[in-house]
């Protein structure tokens, strides 16, 4: 048992813990996304999740779409799936992955079948799904045991100086209880990359870091971008104070503590291996990023904000907290947590880190995100080629 406390969470039958108790009706593609959708609104309770995607990719491309969706419905926050395609190969890679995690799951393709008959049917396994998973009950474990990811968005001078400590001062304590987190944003590393690689545990890791990164860079050179104007830093992140990606990097490095070493490097949507925290190649894109955490099983998600940007995830919650006073004011409904105190003198660093712990406590016990009560539900995911 850590010195972090006790949550309620939901034991899934691989062993891993989650935060709530979805049941997902996952589109294999595009084409699938009204049957899915058809199928949420008769079964009152379950999730739909439409993407673009999921046609005529190939390669690299197909194997991070295939493990981005295998690893949505893994999800330990997902009780059980019904997934839909087009037609049936494709769909059956997406079930057998899942099933892999001994969650429960079942496909059904719309080719030889028709919206009608595959809806209707999607609408019977969906509703024992729903009526099974009602049921299940929480069960009391250690803090330890959730998983928590962090990505900065609309950052500005508030998030370097208190936001993003928050978050470093949360992962300090959780990943010293023998948590699981992780951290990535590669663009945003930009200038700050060789003292991110001294975070790293092993000299390995930190080469293993600056491959990944190095690798980033060539494609800007490759694209003949000479900067990322307007991008990067973002607009946003001008009007806040911050004009060059070189301190948005510096603050963004916040997020990962004083004491924290991170133990491995991790592809898009790829799952930790153990306990620690990892570096994940995402992009610096709010929705893509945190897509790409929920699918390689993060539950809870620390996203501080300094000019305002209001994500959502349909699989794992996202906890906003901002430190700059106005948006804080005028977009409270956005935010979980004010830290803005901090920067008045009347809050400790160490305080707002235990704050911010003691609201994860709070969202793994049930208590609803923001974006969860406004509905924001974005569910983009990383595209890395065009189409055959």
């Amino acid at each position: 048992m850590s010195n972090l406390g006790t949550v309620w969470g939901y034991r899934r039958e691989n062993g891993r813990v989650g935060i709530r108790n979805h049941v997902v009706i996952l589109p294999l593609d595009d084409l699938s996304n009204s049957a899915c959708e058809k199928v949420a609104f008769g079964v009152k309770g379950t999730k739909a999740i439409p993407h673009a995607y999921g046609r005529l990719q190939f390669g690299e491309d197909l194997q991070l779409f295939f493990r981005t969706m295998i690893g949505t419905g893994a999800n330990p926050n997902v009780a059980a799936v019904v997934v839909i395609g087009i037609e049936p190969e494709w769909t059956n890679i997406i079930v057998d992955g899942i099933a892999e995690t001994g969650k429960p799951v079942t496909g059904f393709s719309i080719e030889r079948q028709g919206d009608y008959k595959t809806v209707e049917m999607a609408c019977w396994k969906a509703y024992e799904y729903m009526q099974w998973a009602s049921e299940l009950k929480r069960e009391e474990v250690d803090l330890s045991e959730i998983w928590v990811s962090t990505k900065c968005g609309e950052s500005d001078t508030t998030s370097g100086l208190a936001s993003n400590p928050t978050v470093g001062n949360a992962f300090d304590k959780l990943v010293a209880a023998g948590a699981t987190c992780s951290f990535g944003e590669t663009s945003e590393i930009t200038g700050a990359e060789a003292v991110c690689k001294k975070r790293a545990a092993t000299p390995e890791v930190g080469d293993e870091f600056m491959h990944i990164f190095n690798k980033y860079q060539e494609m800007i050179d490759r694209n003949k971008t000479d900067d990322l104007s307007g991008s990067q830093p973002t607009k946003g992140n001008i009007r806040g104070g911050l004009t060059t990606i070189e301190e948005k990097a510096f603050g963004n490095l916040q997020k990962i503590g004083k004491k924290c070493k991170f133990v491995g490097c991790l592809d898009k949507a790829e799952a930790p291996t153990g306990s620690g925290l990892w570096f994940m190649d995402t992009s610096s894109a709010a929705a893509e990023a945190v897509t790409l955490w929920a699918a390689a099983g993060f539950v809870a998600h620390f996203f501080p904000t300094g000019q305002g940007n209001i994500i959502g995830n349909p699989i794992e919650p996202v906890i906003k907290l901002s430190a700059n006073p106005l948006t804080c004011a005028t977009m409270k409904e956005h935010l979980d947590y004010d830290c803005s105190a901090i920067l008045r003198g009347e809050l400790t660093l160490d305080q707002s880190g235990d704050g911010l712990l003691d609201l994860l406590k709070r969202t793994c016990n049930g208590r609803l995100t923001a974006q969860e009560l406004l509905g924001h539900e974005e569910f983009v995911l990383t595209k890395l080629y065009e189409s055959a």
